[in-house]
């Protein structure tokens, strides 16, 4: 007997899942239902497209229908909406959108991979046709249309796609606001590494309003929570997603707190025979076990291929997600894997963090650029989170460090991993192996730190950069001695007190400390050096390059 599946939506997870499906059962009558236009588009691109990066309109279609039909048998509706799930008798109600008739399916397996709607908050005004969000394709035209034509935008929201967004409107020529609740940009990292992406978007004339929302859109402007008026000839709503749950809940189908399908390793929901995946499906956390959502597009992707995996019969589980992202904001990346340094004080566990701040490549060998990363380890040095921002290699740092998360590795194991190196790419002892020496040397007490978000009151600072690298800026009463001079001059030194040593990046400061420790001081690294001090203290301060 012909095994039919019904599968709510396209794109990631949806066709993944599709496609998957049909490789491995020929005979499997597989019919997706789509309420857009679209089945399977390239959604990440869209705000390049907005920004003329992307200009081939016709290449956001990722595959057609009808390629989609010839190639793998399937049966898809486009502008047909399924308006309800009846579990108990495994079928789908179906609308279409052009004719308006309603019209049942069986199935004997249902997959929802119905993903998310942008969140629109209660604002007075947000319903003026000068708002845009960026979900479609209709919406990507639409907000195309008006950027083209404007001169002055507020983009709601400092996330991936809020970033994304304000470079491509910055690309055309238009002034920027952008106005974000919180204090930091793209709130998946922790704030100090999201600093040099503030800088990065003062440097490219944005106009940067953070702890501010708006309060209302006007014809002409939008009023923000201080008070004061922004003109603006558009306005995008980058304000995040909310899963589109809504047919799941009204079926019975067990949600999330946060309104996601719950699903199990299998993706399968409460409902028998009823799997979701992508955007929609509350997964789970790959280091911690806990229930997460992350709404990216390679684990929608591999969610709907385990999907397919099960309904075929295939012993598949999903071992959770990441949440591995990056994301370029004009110049810099910035990009993280694992869990982040705010989440592990949420849970209230137990962990050490790292800074270090490599070149991308030899620093002789012309180009060279600082990747600055930061490692999350457990007391026993098991690696938990890492984030990492620069012009460069960014996307190579935290590739190879999600593969050591996904492995479980240690601080000794990113020792020890040997990686491609010439002058051009990397360094004989690239930053992932930094990060694991400089995590080591905390695990085995050759070095201690004091960190910049919690400074001790009565310490004596010691800074070791060479007198011209201080025009940048030092940390407050700190006296210069030069690494190369301190042997010489430690009668200048007091015994009595705790010495906080730092250099530009840390190195230098651990290799100061470990002189000084063997003489009788006390003495403490500032861990990342100066430049993380500055993006925790800086108030103007210029990092070091």
């Amino acid at each position: 007997m012909t095994k039919q599946v019904v599968i709510i939506g396209g794109v990631a997870s949806g066709m993944s899942c599709a496609a998957r499906i049909k490789r491995l059962d020929e005979s499997a009558a597989v019919t997706v239902f789509e309420r857009g236009g679209a089945v399977s588009f390239a959604n990440c691109g869209m705000p390049y497209y907005v920004g003329g990066v992307i200009q081939d309109r016709a290449g956001m279609i990722v595959q057609t229908a009808e390629t989609l039909r010839g190639r793998y048998g399937l049966r898809i509706h486009t502008r047909h909406e399924v308006t309800r799930i009846f579990p108990d008798e495994k079928a789908v109600e179906v609308k279409n959108l052009e004719t308006g008739e309603t019209t049942r399916h069986a199935y004997d397996a249902l997959m929802i991979a119905t993903g998310a709607a942008p969140v629109r908050p209660p604002i007075p005004g947000l319903d003026a046709d000068k708002v845009c969000t960026l979900n479609s394709l209709d919406d990507m035209d639409k907000m195309r249309e008006r950027a083209v034509a404007a001169k002055k935008a507020v983009v709601v929201g400092a996330g991936f796609i809020g970033l994304e967004v304000v470079e491509n409107l910055r690309r055309l020529g238009v002034d920027v606001t952008l106005v974000e609740m919180l204090d930091q940009v793209l709130p998946v990292l922790d704030k100090e590494m999201t600093e040099p992406l503030a800088q990065e978007l003062k440097l490219n004339g944005v106009d940067l309003r953070l702890e501010t929302s708006v309060t209302a859109v006007g014809s002409n402007d939008v009023t923000l929570s201080d008070g004061s008026h922004v003109a603006a000839d558009m306005v995008c709503l980058c304000t995040g997603v909310a899963p589109r749950s809504e047919l799941a809940k009204e079926a019975g189908i067990a949600l999330g707190p946060r309104g996601h399908i719950a699903v199990d390793a299998q993706m399968r929901t409460s409902a028998p025979d009823v799997y979701a995946a992508g955007d929609v499906a509350q997964v789970a956390d790959r280091m911690t076990g806990a229930p997460t959502a992350v709404p990216l597009a390679g684990p929608a992707n591999r969610q709907g291929r385990i999907a397919a995996d099960v309904i075929c019969g295939r012993d598949a589980a999903y071992p959770g997600v990441l949440g591995t992202s990056i994301v370029q904001v004009f110049n810099q990346k910035a990009a993280c894997a694992g869990t982040s340094e705010k989440r592990l004080k949420s849970a209230g566990a137990s962990y050490f963090r790292v800074y270090v701040h490599p070149m991308q490549h030899v620093k002789y060998y012309p180009g060279a650029a600082p990747v600055s990363i930061k490692g999350l380890f457990s007391p026993d040095g098991m690696l938990l989170g890492v984030q990492a921002v620069g012009t460069e290699n960014v996307d190579t740092a935290i590739d190879v460090l999600a593969t050591a998360l996904a492995n479980k590795m240690t601080a000794e194991d990113l020792e020890h991993l040997e990686l491609a190196y010439s002058p051009q790419h990397d360094s004989a002892k690239s930053g992932v192996n930094m990060l694991g020496f400089t995590a080591n040397n905390v695990i085995k007490g050759d070095m201690e730190q004091i960190e910049a978000d919690a400074l001790p009151e009565d310490i004596f600072w010691l800074d070791v950069r060479a007198p011209e690298e201080t025009e940048c800026g030092v940390v407050p009463g700190a006296t210069v001695i030069s690494l190369d001079e301190l042997r010489e001059r430690l009668d200048e030194l007091p015994r009595d007190k705790t010495i906080g040593v730092y250099c530009a990046v840390g190195l230098r400061g651990y290799i100061a400390c470990r002189q000084l420790k063997q003489r009788g001081f006390t003495a403490y690294n500032l861990d990342g050096g100066y430049r993380t001090w500055a993006w925790f203290h800086g108030a103007g301060a210029k990092s070091p390059v």
